[in-house]
């Protein structure tokens, strides 16, 4: 548990209230959100990933998707493109079994997730690429050559 003391805005850490069997709701809030969770809650009991995050740049030659998902290797994840549609999913088992003497002891884990983006059709779709390094999966989606955007140009008035 965590020792953390609340100090009013005052300054002052004595107690002055008359009614202090009851906290005030400010720091009946604090005490919930500074409180450790308890262990069921941090334990490993459910060790698939919710959503990973998700980085899209837009540069003027391509779209770049950067997605942290560490701890997977390149053959754990199913890139698909159908109809405009870029799916990212992966999905990945594992079981660990420990015998001794009196007992055996099994834990099962399971990590699954499945992201989809809508393409532009400025997307070249044909020259997607994809990367997989230090937990980082980059995705390079270029744009096709008419969708690039060009230079910025002046014109004379005449």
């Amino acid at each position: 548990m965590s020792n953390l003391v609340s100090v009013p805005k005052n300054g002052s850490l004595s107690n002055n209230n008359s009614n202090t069997n009851f906290p005030s709701v400010p720091n009946w809030l604090e005490d919930i959100f500074n409180r450790d969770l308890p262990s069921v809650l941090t334990s490993n009991f459910n060790t698939g990933l919710s959503l990973p995050k998700v980085n899209i740049k837009d540069t003027a030659d391509a779209f770049l998707i950067e997605m942290a998902v560490p701890g997977f290797k390149k053959s754990d994840f199913n890139i698909d493109l159908d109809n405009e549609v870029l799916s990212i999913s992966t999905e990945t088992k594992e079981e660990n079994e420990q015998k001794e003497d009196n007992y055996t002891r099994r834990e099962f884990g399971y990590a699954s997730f499945k992201r989809t983006f809508n393409l532009p059709e400025t997307v070249d779709d044909e020259k997607i690429n994809a990367n997989y390094k230090d937990g980082i999966l980059s995705i390079l989606l270029p744009k096709k050559e008419e969708a690039k955007q060009k230079p910025v140009r002046s014109i004379k008035i005449t």
